[in-house]
């Protein structure tokens, strides 16, 4: 029976930074396409209307907040998608790990969806992430989302599909 490590901290954070840089670049890709197809259709028709609903605050923040929602949508997605399917998001392929139930097994769509809202309570809906925090001082480094959704985040080799061959350790030197 294979042993694996729980991820620290630091290793969970360098995968977390990779997968929210490439949502970021994603987000922004989106934002810019739906704000030039916002500007260009609403300069096709009145323009001194658009001007004047840009100056209007009450306009502008129901943008942000949309916006804003949006980002958490995309969030929760991204990471569902991912970790419902092979329980590693880029960022978490790229340090080796792998997220899978405190059982051993591998995790459904249903979990990975709780443990992507999870983020929000772990994040304190983005103030202060004191959930993630938790992982540094928790003997299975698990982090509030993790012990919502009943996961935990191990160290996993990289797997290859090549054949190879296996060397003992402990063999004596010729």
């Amino acid at each position: 029976m294979t042993i694996y490590k729980f991820a620290g901290f630091w290793r969970r954070l360098g995968a977390y930074t990779v997968d929210c840089t490439i949502i970021f670049f994603i987000f922004i890709i989106l934002a810019s396409i739906a704000s030039l197809a916002f500007f260009f259709g609403a300069i096709s028709g009145n323009s001194k209307n658009f001007i004047a609903d840009l100056a209007d605050p009450a306009r502008f923040s129901s943008i942000m907040i949309l916006t804003w929602l949006f980002f958490i949508f995309f969030n929760i997605a991204y990471f569902t998608y991912f970790h419902g399917t092979t329980g590693r998001t880029p960022g978490k392929m790229l340090f080796g790990l792998q997220v899978i139930s405190t059982e051993g097994a591998p995790i459904s769509y249903g979990i990975a969806f709780l443990r992507a809202v999870g983020y929000l309570v772990s994040n304190l809906l983005f103030i202060f992430p004191l959930g993630f925090i938790w992982v540094a001082f928790d003997k299975r480094k698990q982090g509030w989302h993790d012990k919502i959704a009943g996961t935990v985040v191990i160290i996993r080799e990289q797997q290859n599909d090549t054949e190879g061959i296996s060397i003992p350790d402990n063999l004596p030197n010729e």
